[in-house]
């Protein structure tokens, strides 16, 4: 059963009755998943398009460049430069990417003991930091030279933190007690 069908089957339902809510629209869900890998000045193109190319093959989307916004010489970064990748997956894509997430890549990544509540803001998001971006699937760990971390964002559609930590748990995130 794919995510997207045990959300459907088995999530609203059990929401609905745990909170009394009358509507299944009531239920949170996940709007987006966004992917954010900052590269700063790096110093060749060839690393830049490695890092989009790995990028690209764990989300399963070609990554948007972000140029810098202006220029901030402590940084030696100048305005327009290419400073980090981002990627915004909705859909099957997105479905797919927090299955492979929940039950390949977190349990792979180093002294995992759960993700942490306090990453939950008031706003209903998830965001959470993972340090090497090797722990996925997709990318062989032979073939690699430059490891790098990335963000990634579970934007959802609801503002009750409560609500939204109780649905992720439902999907299968696995958060600390």
């Amino acid at each position: 059963m794919g995510l997207k069908e045990k959300y459907e089957k088995e999530v609203i339902p059990e929401m609905m009755k745990k909170h009394h809510l009358n509507s299944p629209m009531a239920v949170p869900k996940i709007d987006k998943v966004v992917l954010n890998v900052g590269i700063g000045r790096v110093a060749d193109e060839g690393t830049r398009d490695l890092i989009a190319k790995q990028l690209a093959l764990i989300s399963g989307q070609k990554p948007k460049p972000c140029p810098a916004k202006k220029s901030i010489a402590s940084f030696k970064s100048r305005q327009g430069s290419i400073i980090g990748l981002m990627v915004t997956l909705r859909g099957k894509r997105m479905y797919d990417f927090v299955s492979r997430f929940i039950r390949v890549a977190l349990p792979r990544t180093r002294d995992f003991r759960g993700l942490e509540p306090k990453s939950l803001d008031s706003s209903g998001n998830l965001t959470l930091g993972v340090r090497e971006h090797i722990v996925f699937p997709e990318i062989i760990g032979e073939d690699v030279r430059n490891v790098f971390g990335l963000a990634i964002t579970f934007a959802t559609n609801s503002r009750d933190r409560e609500k939204v930590m109780d649905t992720l748990k439902l999907l299968g995130f696995p958060f600390r007690s």
